[in-house]
């Protein structure tokens, strides 16, 4: 009892040695607190997948009541900038010179094949950006589809083809990309503040020699190991309750699923980013060596290669089989689903289990560096 009691005693002075230092370190609260802020501010508002305003040339060969409902739905969208044209040719010039994205050509002879049920609109879109082409295809596809439904629940036959397409998207209604990019913020922002702060904070630590005056003590790894990261973890989970903040307050992100799932899957993604900042600064006490380091290594990867930002199954197989080593996969998988689709156990139960994995094998790995060093 005694020396658990000393235990107890070493390791409060060490985290209250450790939050003075925070306190005393500007650098510390700019790269825990404002950076993290200036990242919700940046990729929520800054970055968007969603396309709008796209210029569009309007080629309408003979004009007719039909014909100016049908492209009605181009002129009210606000996905569309509509630029009327007198003929194709003067269309495709725009196309040529990048004025617009693509063109909605209706031949003369429409009023007269849709009579039959054969009336067909020309969608021809500059196909530079494969991404975004695919997008605006997708979105004229949608207005036009939704006149037909319109025209067919007002009692018209089926105006474009003898089929008509009813779709609807699940988990994001609303088709907008800040339901999925503000979710996987967070793991930037815990990722940065448990391995970048950790690995810069220790590191200089090594260079200054102050660790070295801890060896000469009385006081043992798991001491050490938990005077570093309790301060930084209470940091991160600051920076956890402003991501969700900012995720439902400013940009309405859903959530449906668990608040303690969300918790435990953070504290597990948390860990492992503290582990892996202790495991470079032990390895490498360099402050400059150490930053770059944890940027290549965790950062980086965090953001291209887990599927925040691009589908990992459009990636080339073995980059794919890269990202299973990669926890910044799991966090991700868990967040888009517990703040989109909720609780969906078949997700959820396999990437906590591959977390905590990590976990125990982060400290396990840091007990045994940090004892070396000690020795």
């Amino acid at each position: 009892m005694i020396g658990l009691s000393a235990s107890i005693r070493r390791t409060r002075a060490l985290i209250r040695k450790e939050s003075l230092q925070i306190r005393r370190d500007p650098s510390s609260i700019i790269i825990g607190i404002v950076l993290p802020t200036m990242l919700i501010l940046l990729f929520g508002y800054g970055l968007s997948l969603d396309v709008r305003r796209v210029p569009v040339a309007l080629d309408l060969e003979a004009p007719s009541p039909l014909v100016t409902s049908l492209i009605s739905g181009f002129r009210l969208s606000p996905y569309f900038e509509p630029v009327a044209v007198t003929d194709m040719q003067a269309a495709e010039q725009l196309m040529a010179r990048r004025a617009v994205d693509g063109i909605v050509r209706v031949r003369d002879n429409y009023p007269r094949q849709n009579a039959f049920g054969l009336g067909k609109v020309q969608l021809i879109v500059h196909g530079v950006d494969a991404n975004r082409a695919r997008i605006i295809e997708a979105y004229a596809g949608a207005v036009l589809g939704a006149w037909a439904a319109q025209r067919q629940a007002e009692g018209y036959p089926a105006e474009i083809g003898p089929v008509i397409i009813q779709d609807r998207l699940w988990f994001n209604a609303a088709n907008d990309s800040h339901y999925f990019l503000v979710p996987g913020l967070i793991v930037l922002v815990m990722t940065l503040i448990g391995a970048f702060l950790t690995t810069m904070v220790v590191a200089r630590e090594w260079e200054r020699g102050t660790l070295e005056a801890l060896f000469v003590t009385p006081v043992r790894v798991a001491e050490i190991l938990l005077g570093k990261t309790v301060p930084y973890f209470a940091m991160g989970l600051v920076g956890l309750g402003l991501c969700v903040l900012a995720a439902r307050v400013m940009f309405q992100v859903p959530f449906r699923g668990s608040l303690l799932l969300l918790g435990v899957s953070s504290i597990l993604y948390l860990l492992i980013a503290l582990g892996i900042g202790l495991l470079i600064s032990s390895a490498v006490r360099s402050q400059f060596v150490a930053s770059q380091l944890t940027l290549v290594i965790t950062f980086l990867p965090a953001m291209m290669l887990s599927g925040f930002l691009f589908d990992i199954r459009s990636m080339p197989k073995a980059v794919q089989l890269l990202t299973y080593l990669l926890p910044a996969r799991y966090f991700v998988a868990l967040l888009q689903t517990l703040f989109l689709a909720g609780n969906i156990w078949s997700v959820v139960v396999p990437d906590l289990a591959v977390l905590a994995a990590m976990v125990i094998g982060l400290a396990a790995l840091s007990w045994v560096i940090t004892r070396k060093s000690l020795a």
